[in-house]
């Protein structure tokens, strides 16, 4: 559940900046022949993108020590996982 939270929020914070971002009468930066248009900033754009990828690697990460901790331990309860595994 802890995964799943974290995921939604990301989507959450990514989804927030795309709303505040968004803006009509924008036009993406590719190169045409028409002159004097307004053009969307891609800096912002590309570090939502980077956020996305980050996000989507550290869920990837958490999920593979959800794994190995489900392999090691009866349990998933990190309350008894703490107990097992903390030096009397």
């Amino acid at each position: 559940m802890k995964i799943v939270s974290m995921d939604v929020m990301s989507t959450g914070v990514i989804a927030y900046y795309v709303a505040i971002a968004s803006r009509k009468g924008l036009f993406t930066p590719i190169f045409s022949g028409v002159e004097n248009r307004t053009y969307a900033d891609p800096v912002p754009q590309a570090v939502i993108l980077t956020a996305i990828v980050i996000g989507f690697s550290i869920q990837a990460l958490m999920l593979v020590c959800v794994m190995k901790l489900a392999r090691d331990n009866p349990t998933l309860e990190s309350n008894e996982i703490e107990k097992n595994n903390t030096p009397s």
